[in-house]
């Protein structure tokens, strides 16, 4: 099925592998009428995709953020939409989580050659290029050098959550999150649920720091987990949004940008619930 919106895509500004420009002319050639970009900690790709759009007046952008957050054994990444792009506040919070990602790269440079897989942190800067430094760099890096064949099992194997590799990151709580989130006038809603563990639980916690909803048509999830995440969000009283989560990596069976289930009348709904943020043009 394919979706006239999509609230889920990453650019080269954090760990895609497209530019807004290029993104822009796949979210023309899918049909979308609505996209967000949400890279990780920066909005800093949100007026390069503004001009690319300006050749797509059809297609409105929504300014978009993503959040990783911890609680204990897991993680929870918290989208952000219709931020106000002036907060000053909110722009120097992402300055300092994004200042962070470069100590922690560094960090896990370090681990892998103590482990015995040399790579170049200058390299991992090289690919992220003017990207906040995220995993999927370094990763990259370590297939270029042949230590791992794909990405995927760069994770598997080195820098997953519980790989020899992995370093922490500057901590934050997903209700610090929602809460930085819709102090910046935004919604903030979760992303991928089923990665969290006891994810209803989890999730409800949000709920009294703001948390507007949770991705239940993303990506790849079939029809019965869809179902599933439906009533989730409807037993909360959260809204049910979905994306594709796209970043070009070239990954076997990567979801496109907008071929994802989404129903245009939730599409439709969530764009009504943006009326009237800052980031609402």
């Amino acid at each position: 099925m394919r979706a006239t919106g999509d609230f889920h895509l990453h650019s080269t500004h954090s760990d895609g592998r497209k530019t807004p420009a290029e993104l822009a002319e796949l979210a023309a050639a899918a049909g979308l009428r609505v996209m967000a970009l949400t890279d990780h900690d920066t909005l800093n790709g949100i007026e390069e995709m503004r001009a690319a759009l300006r050749a797509h007046p059809d297609i409105r952008l929504i300014p978009g953020v993503e959040l990783s957050t911890d609680i204990p054994g897991n993680e929870v990444h918290i989208l952000g939409y219709w931020v106000d792009e002036r907060d000053l506040s909110f722009q120097a919070e992402l300055a300092r989580f994004r200042e962070g990602r470069v100590g922690r790269g560094r960090e896990m440079v370090e681990k892998l050659g103590r482990l015995g897989y040399p790579i170049s942190f200058a390299r991992v800067q090289e690919i992220a290029g003017e990207a906040s430094i995220g995993r999927p760099h370094v990763a990259r890096a370590l297939v270029e050098a042949g230590h791992t064949a794909t990405t995927d099992e760069a994770f598997e194997r080195f820098i997953g959550r519980n790989g020899p590799a992995y370093a922490e990151r500057e901590k934050m709580t997903p209700e610090d999150a929602v809460r930085l989130i819709t102090a910046a006038g935004g919604l903030a809603v979760v992303a991928h649920p089923t990665y969290i563990d006891d994810m209803e639980t989890e999730i409800a916690k949000l709920i009294p720091a703001g948390l507007t909803g949770m991705e239940v048509y993303y990506s790849h999830y079939p029809p019965d987990v869809v179902e599933q995440l439906r009533r989730v969000a409807e037993r909360l009283g959260i809204f049910p949004l979905g994306g594709s989560d796209y970043h070009a990596m070239q990954r076997q069976n990567e979801t496109l940008p907008g071929d994802i289930p989404l129903p245009d009348h939730v599409v439709e709904a969530f764009m009504a619930l943006g009326r009237g943020r800052p980031g609402y043009v």
